[in-house]
């Protein structure tokens, strides 16, 4: 029985990352200049019509549900007109849930985008900002001299231990009771090819393949 389950859950797992990269190959066929190891939720509403006007650097991740959008037809009825923009997503920047990303701007290099934002403006580098509209809160080395200082005074779990282990559920609710934890490691499992989130793979435009 538990092989069964297993092999069930593995077959699920492929079938869910074809049809993630079936997608990404979509989106890239329609124009999108899509990066390499990027985490690109099938959630991620890209605007269908204008996918060539939207650039994601290599290494950028996002988190569920978030619109980007490369015009706004809003003013369409009126003026008889609809405004388009690109938008470009530069390296290593990272997109919360349930953003919205709107046209004629840049986010990045190296900027995390806190969840639920509405960006309607450019974004400068090396920062993490957030709200609606998204503004500067801090510089991405105050981010991260924070939650560096925060590692060593928290409960760690790290990324191997979590992995396959059923205790270790149990072990991290317990870490997690009175204060925030942190899991290590999974960002080297995953440049090591051992980690459980799917990302794009190099992609050569003039040959049209990964």
């Amino acid at each position: 029985m538990k092989l069964l389950v297993r092999s069930m859950f593995t077959l699920r797992h492929k079938v869910a990352r074809f049809r993630l990269e079936r997608r990404w190959h979509e989106l890239r066929r329609d124009g999108l200049r899509l990066g390499a190891d990027v985490w690109l939720p099938g959630s991620t509403w890209i605007d269908p019509d204008y996918r060539f006007l939207i650039t994601i650097g290599d290494h950028c991740g996002f988190g569920e549900e978030c619109l980007i959008l490369a015009h706004d037809a809003q003013m369409d009825e009126f003026l008889d007109g609809a405004r388009v923009g690109r938008v470009v997503i530069h390296e290593s920047s990272h997109i919360g849930t349930r953003t919205t990303i709107l046209p004629g701007v840049e986010v990045g290099p190296r900027t995390i985008v806190g969840a639920n934002s509405v960006v309607s403006r450019s974004l400068p580098p090396d920062t993490v900002c957030a709200g609606n509209p998204a503004r500067v809160i801090c510089t991405l080395d105050d981010y991260l001299t924070r939650h560096r200082d925060r590692m060593q005074q928290s409960p760690t779990l790290s990324y191997g231990e979590l992995v396959g282990l059923p205790a270790a559920a149990e072990r991290l609710r317990e870490m997690a009771l009175t204060r925030d934890a942190y899991i290590t490691g999974g960002r080297s499992a995953e440049l090591r090819g051992e980690g459980g989130t799917p990302r794009t793979s190099r992609y050569d435009i003039r040959k049209n393949r990964r």
